[in-house]
């Protein structure tokens, strides 16, 4: 159960909630630097740069054939590429993309088997990691508890390879501070899951790190730095602070209860689909994804979301744990 978040931090209040950027298209993913730019997953074919001043860039490619490309993880490069998790309707993979606007295969099949559509990835100075949710077509056929067939992959000059599979939609992943443990979000599962990692990348001895309830399904995650882990729930809109003891604080929600009800009856039947992670079922917030620290002392929290045009951001009252790509 979610607890309160008295005598833990304050909960953030709707009003709020501020707004940067326009004009975006389904920022499901949102990094952030020390530089003051943001950076987010955008279906226009790439990645939308935000710098302080207000200012706008897209770094946009299509595949070839015309096949559009559909980032919805993204991880910046200490050369300033990015690499895209492609969510393509039939196939994914994940490729780079320059800010010239070229782009190419960085991983397209694993064991000689094509990716299917592909949902994140992310760098950590060793090592690429990658999910795949299901490998269901369509992708709303796995909205399900009782569908397992997602996976994380691992690249490393050892090659690609599939290291955990059996996963409930897997959604982000993301290492832990130490580079001990991956953790891993497993959406229609409802849970958030750890792996240790092995020296070889190799993951083992999986656990149950939170279980959630009614109305929340864990879709992004970040570290904070006093240890806890900020999940972000798409349809109910919630922020919820897992503290290391297991403990989970509500943070944030904006949900209208009609709404979130009538999405929990087709989760419990089975008839779960897109539809019902096509509305907007909040005041303000529309379907968020993901949450990236950034601003002085990471003390801003910025919020990806499915079904906005622009980036909604509170201040927090935790500084966060700075990324991997902070100083890209």
């Amino acid at each position: 159960m979610v607890a309160s978040a008295t005598n833990i931090a304050p909960r953030i209040s709707l009003s709020a909630l501020r707004f940067t950027a326009s004009g975006l298209n389904r920022p499901e993913c949102i990094l952030a630097t020390a530089r003051g730019a943001l950076y987010s997953a955008d279906w226009r074919g790439g990645v939308a740069q935000t710098l302080p001043d207000g200012s706008q860039k897209l770094f946009a490619a299509s595949l070839p054939l015309g096949r559009p490309l559909k980032p919805n993880g993204i991880a910046l490069r200490r050369d300033g590429s990015f690499l895209l998790a492609d969510l393509g309707d039939t196939q994914g993979g994940i490729f780079r993309l320059e800010r010239n606007g070229s782009v190419a295969p960085f991983l397209e099949e694993i064991e000689g088997i094509p990716l299917p559509p592909s949902n994140f990835v992310i760098e950590d100075g060793k090592r690429t990691w990658l999910t795949v949710s299901t490998r269901h077509q369509p992708r709303a056929l796995a909205y399900r508890k009782d569908i397992a067939d997602g996976f994380v992959a691992v690249v490393d000059e050892r090659g690609a390879r599939i290291v955990a599979d059996g996963l409930c939609y897997t959604n982000e992943a993301v290492p832990s501070p130490d580079g001990q443990w991956l953790y891993v979000n497993e959406t229609f599962a409802r849970r958030l899951t750890r792996f240790r990692i092995g020296a070889d990348g190799a993951l083992s001895g999986k656990e149950t790190v939170a279980a959630f309830g009614h109305g929340t399904y864990p879709d992004g995650l970040t570290f904070d730095a006093e240890g806890g882990i900020w999940i972000t729930s798409i349809v109910s809109n919630r922020v919820i602070r897992v503290l290391p003891d297991g403990s989970q604080v509500l943070m944030l929600e904006d949900c209208d209860p009609a709404h979130l009800d009538w999405v929990e009856q087709a989760f419990q039947s089975g008839d779960m689909g897109r539809p019902h992670l096509g509305k907007a079922g909040g005041q303000i917030l529309k379907n968020i994804s993901s949450l990236a620290f950034g601003g002085p002392g990471l003390r801003t929290a910025y919020l990806g979301c499915l079904l906005d045009d622009r980036i909604a951001y509170f201040d927090a009252a935790v500084s966060g744990h700075p990324p991997y790509h902070w100083h890209f």
